[in-house]
């Protein structure tokens, strides 16, 4: 039999956003409860890298007394950059200039930094939240249902949940949608010495090789393999026209559509050392906010669900995560204030990036792309030049 336990402050998901809201209640002497699906940290892989930007990121991460130990574990070097056209043609080749504006970082070392900050016990591994609800009566108060039939309250419920948040319902009744990109995703390991062609034409950073409504993304990761995103303009059902679970016939499904491609870029997937995910590109509204509801928020994707052309949504949700615990500390005595005054923040911020991340979209599907990406890079290189001028 289960009994209902009461948390003050319930964190519903144990992602970049969440660990970040946890680690910067706790270094203020707040203690609260994450509550994370997978069943452990080694659940499932963490993805690939991660540009933590200057005025988020990092700004979480100093918020959260962890960016001495970031220094220590960043990528070196993999802030550079290069954009190709489908003949392999070099366009645009930067290196990385030390300068740490948007250093690199594996995605699971981050998550590993953010819960080796945290007491033991702070993250309940295996919680899958299937029910939230408002306690009658009781302003603030809610009542969350766990897979295993456990119950708990609290009364300042985080959702921090995702893009399939389940938290989301209590304050919004919008959805993610399909933005009209679906992504391939594969590595190729151990690439300077088997996958020479393809490793050189990585670069030993990020790569955006584009024709119209074809990309092929992706970076070299610190282990030396290659974390590759083919990048496809299509229906939403697309990728159901294709098994993959049959690598070598989806390779040659996926290989259609660079026909005519440089052969080491072909090579990013026909070379492919595990088997194509795909996955669909969905985002909420720009714009996407809500009224105040007591005792119950959002951040991240559970908030602010974009497309990842702009490289805000890990930095978003670490920035979120510090801002409001930084509220919940300010107002300690008024979780209201508090939630109103992260929330006052977090629409503006978040709609600005969702923005920005609707036009890169655009710009990096568009029908003469990459020549705005080109572009693009151009003008920040004139506005930096302009900058130094005396």
């Amino acid at each position: 039999m289960h009994t209902t336990r009461h948390y003050p402050i319930a964190i519903i998901g144990g992602g970049l956003g969440g660990l970040t809201a946890a680690r910067v209640l706790h270094v203020n002497g707040i203690e609260p409860a994450v509550f994370e699906l997978e069943a452990g940290r080694r659940d499932r892989t963490q993805g690939g890298m991660l540009d933590i930007h200057e005025d988020s990121g990092q700004k979480a991460l100093r918020a959260a007394e962890l960016f001495d130990e970031f220094l220590r574990r960043y990528h070196q070097g993999g802030e550079a950059m290069r954009v190709l056209d489908k003949q392999g043609t070099v366009l645009r080749d930067e290196a990385d200039d030390g300068e740490l504006e948007r250093p690199e970082i594996d995605r699971g070392v981050l998550r590993d930094m953010l819960l080796d900050s945290l007491p033991e016990g702070t993250v309940r591994w295996g919680s899958k939240v299937t029910g939230v609800r408002a306690v009658d009566g009781r302003p603030g108060r809610h009542e969350v249902t766990l897979a295993d039939g456990g119950t708990f309250t609290t009364d300042l419920l985080i959702g921090a949940d995702g893009a399939w948040s389940r938290v989301r319902p209590l304050v919004s009744p919008a959805r993610p949608a399909y933005t009209g990109i679906s992504f391939i995703e594969t590595d190729l390991f151990d690439a300077a010495d088997k996958h020479p062609a393809e490793a050189a034409a990585m670069g030993d950073g990020a790569l955006f090789a584009l024709d119209g409504d074809v990309g092929v993304l992706g970076h070299r990761e610190p282990d030396g393999s290659l974390h590759v995103y083919l990048g496809y303009r299509c229906d939403e059902s697309w990728v159901d026209t294709i098994d993959f679970t049959d690598t070598p016939t989806a390779k040659t499904a996926v290989l259609r559509l660079l026909d005519g491609w440089d052969d080491a870029l072909r090579g990013m997937v026909a070379k492919a050392d595990t088997a194509l995910v795909p996955r669909r590109i969905n985002a909420l509204p720009v714009g996407h906010s809500w009224d105040r509801v007591p005792g119950v928020t959002l951040l991240g994707d559970a908030a602010h669900l974009m497309s990842p052309f702009a490289g805000e949504g890990a930095n978003l949700a670490m920035l979120d995560g510090a801002e409001l615990a930084l509220a919940i500390v300010a107002h300690r005595d008024d979780v209201e204030t508090a939630l109103g005054t992260y929330e006052a923040e977090l629409f503006p911020r978040s709609a600005a990036s969702a923005r920005k991340s609707a036009e890169g979209l655009e710009m990096i599907f568009a029908p003469d792309a990459p020549k705005g990406l080109v572009e693009l890079f151009a003008a920040f290189d004139a506005q930096k030049a302009g900058a130094q001028v005396p």
